[in-house]
């Protein structure tokens, strides 16, 4: 594990933890990101809800999975996206249209690449799933 980007070395672990087919993961350590992406991934029903353990210090997120990902990870660099250019980034990261999404860092939050495009608002690509 790095302590470079937490957000890359808990989406790889969740990654690792569906590919042996567990029911739940450990996360640590937590951060506001890692915790945004997973009430994302929780919205569009990729992963089950998540408790928040405090170890004095700091944080352990407890996640219960669902056994739906494919593949999850991190998009390096944060490309900047306008609101009408999501497609050349679709293409590149996702392996359909109807399956899987992308996270994207707006100003009014995380959301999903199709959020986004309802929303006309662009940002910085954090992460996709499918």
């Amino acid at each position: 594990m790095s302590l470079n980007n937490p957000l890359a070395d808990a989406l790889v672990h969740i990654m690792n933890c569906e590919r042996i087919a567990k029911s739940e993961c450990i996360i640590k350590p937590s951060s506001k990101i890692i915790k945004d992406v997973l009430n994302l991934l929780k919205k569009e029903k990729y992963v089950g809800d998540f408790e928040v353990i405090n170890q004095g210090s700091y944080e352990i997120l407890k996640l219960n999975l669902l056994n739906k990902i494919n593949k999850i990870g991190i998009i390096r660099p944060y490309f900047s996206v306008k609101k009408d250019d999501f497609e050349k980034f679709e293409k590149r990261y996702l392996p359909s249209k109807e399956l899987g999404f992308l996270i994207v860092s707006t100003s009014k939050g995380l959301m999903t690449n199709i959020e986004a495009k309802q929303k006309k608002l662009g940002g910085r690509l954090i992460a996709y799933v499918y």
